[in-house]
């Protein structure tokens, strides 16, 4: 384009070396006449593009019947230029293929669009306009003065010929500005605020229930000297001498007496009673050393204890069984039944009854993990194998200055779905919109398929400008995050209904419904928050309060200052 531009300014010195475009000087004389407007006065970001609606209307008799006129817009910002494609005009005897503008003048609209650049946000429209004569001497395109209609002096077109950097000012300074300055309010949309945080499964305090059973003859409560020597009792003892080591863990010992179903009732629950009785002798003479008090209770018959061996036995006819306990409440009833299965009721007497004549030991151990100090401290230190995939993604939420860290080894060692998802949440609310897209790929890589996922990945991919991607995921994902998506359209309209808090205050900036806005942050007090009532302010015409809101913004997060002095919404304030 600057190779294209250079050759039209050298054309543009060799044309004015020979004429003074005659059939120009009357239009030149009558410039004030043309009315050109721009919709928007002041430019919007929309959908990563900068669009406008350009009108320019010609008075009647301005138009020369031998000119032509080729207009450019272009949109200028700091360190660069963009030229959107030109349109040209011509008079009514002109013979080429531009489009005619006859004597009695008329309105000649178009529409530009510029894809969007960060450096944009000062920036202005202007039109170029260059002139030529083709039945007359003039016959190549000359630069004009589009602000002046006057043609360049000698020296101007001098520089023009050059080229370079005052040649460009100059040729900047030729431009007619339409437009100035972009309002970029859509990208300041967080996205991030509506990303969802997959649950994780930690507990600061596990318990962990360890149990073995001391069985006894029928109708005996005596415990036998065997009936002590058990792998199951060798390992509650185990377990409890490990639990008395750790300072973390806290434990009891019950001792919980039953009876087999089967004999008088009330025997059995005597019967149970003095099992639990025996059963807390032994084990108080078992645990000895480790000093804990064992509390003990009879439960009679144990009807629940028969119906899960029976259920998860192999014994033929066991949904009988089953069938018979869940019609029956009454013991006797429930026992006569059963008997009356006689078949089974044998197998029932060598393989299900004698594991309900016991008295249960049960030790309940509360285990308390780390202080969330601990694991941030772990994290800081890289010490990351010291903490399992739930402590980190628990710690990663508690402590979010460690969240990256902590779920970058998280996603990596275990290839954990909601590692990943988190990690984008982590990324996106660093503005690491790129790494939070591929980190939410990743969970779905890892067989993640949540309804949270599928949200976060609709809202990655609006805050990565591929609304239309974000489309398919929206469709399924909740409310809010479907009306960010109007958002990014530039439907405020739509989507201010169905947001809340700061993206609502957004939305309805955009909408021009300020009081609205207002109430949507009102008790929001963060720097971003505190910057959207600057802007609100200034569009009131409270400068006084605009300057204290802007200033407690820039005092939470110092960053904003540079942002504001870009920010068109608040020219206002440094003019």
């Amino acid at each position: 384009m600057k190779r294209l531009l250079k050759v039209t300014m050298v054309l543009a010195v060799a044309a004015f070396a020979f004429t003074s475009c005659n059939c120009f000087k009357k239009m030149a004389k009558n410039e004030g006449q043309v009315a050109v407007s721009c919709n928007p006065e002041v430019l919007v970001l929309n959908n990563g593009k900068v669009a406008a609606d350009i009108n320019v209307n010609f008075p009647a008799k301005y138009f020369d019947k031998n000119a032509v006129l080729k207009v450019t817009p272009v949109l200028v910002f700091e360190g660069g230029e963009v030229a959107a494609p030109t349109k040209c005009l011509q008079g009514s005897k002109v013979k080429d293929n531009y489009t005619k503008v006859d004597e009695n003048g008329g309105s000649y609209s178009y529409s530009v669009e510029f894809p969007y650049d960060e450096r944009m946000q000062q920036c202005e429209l202007q039109l170029r306009v260059e002139v030529k004569c083709p039945s007359g001497p003039c016959k190549e395109f000359t630069l004009i003065n589009a602000n002046t209609g006057a043609l360049p002096t000698k020296e101007e077109a001098e520089v023009l010929a050059k080229g370079g950097a005052e040649a460009a000012a100059l040729t900047k300074s030729f431009g007619r500005t339409i437009a100035k300055g972009l309002n970029t309010l859509q990208k300041d949309l967080d996205y991030a605020d509506n990303m969802q945080v997959a649950a994780n499964d930690y507990k600061n305090v596990t318990t962990v229930v360890t149990k073995a059973d001391i069985l006894y003859k029928i109708n005996s409560s005596k415990v036998e000297k065997k009936a002590i020597k058990t792998e199951e009792l060798e390992n509650l003892e185990a377990k409890v001498a490990e639990y008395k080591a750790n300072d973390r863990a806290s434990q009891s010992v019950y001792v919980n007496g039953y009876a087999s179903p089967d004999g008088p009732e009330n025997f059995n629950d005597k019967l149970s009673g003095k099992r639990s009785e025996s059963g807390k002798k032994a084990i108080e003479k078992l645990l000895a050393d480790a000093g804990l008090q064992i509390d003990a209770a009879s439960y009679g018959e144990d009807w629940e204890g028969f119906k899960e061996a029976v259920a998860a036995s192999n014994i033929e006819d066991k949904d009988i069984i089953l069938q018979v306990l869940s019609r029956y409440d009454s013991s006797a009833q429930r026992e006569k039944e059963i008997k009356n299965l006689s078949a089974v009721y044998n197998t029932l007497k060598k393989e299900i009854l004698p594991k309900l004549r016991r008295a249960q030991i049960v030790n309940s151990a509360d285990i308390t993990g780390k202080t969330d100090d601990e694991m941030l401290a772990l994290v800081k230190a890289g010490k990351f194998d010291e903490l399992d995939l739930e402590e980190l993604l628990h710690i990663a939420e508690a402590k979010p200055e460690c969240a990256v860290a902590a779920l970058e080894y998280a996603a990596a060692k275990y290839n954990d779905a909601r590692a990943y998802n988190n990690l984008g949440l982590a990324y996106a609310e660093a503005g690491e919109n790129a790494k939070a897209l591929a980190a939410f790929q990743n969970a779905v890589k890892a067989g993640g398929n949540s309804a949270e996922l599928n949200n976060n990945l609709a809202l990655a991919y609006l805050a990565n400008g591929d609304v239309e991607k974000a489309k398919e995921y929206a469709k399924a994902a909740d409310a809010q995050t479907q009306a960010l998506v109007y958002a990014a359209e530039g439907d405020y309209a739509k989507a201010a209904p169905k947001l809340t808090g700061y993206n609502a205050a957004i939305a309805q900036i955009m909408n021009g419904d300020l009081a609205a806005a207002k109430n949507s942050i009102a008790n929001d007090n963060s720097a971003k928050a505190d910057y959207l009532r600057a802007v609100i302010a200034v569009k009131e015409g409270n400068l006084n309060n605009a300057k204290a809101q802007l200033n407690s913004a820039i005092s939470k997060d110092p960053s904003l200052e540079a942002k504001a002095k870009k920010d068109v919404n608040l020219a206002a304030l440094y003019e």
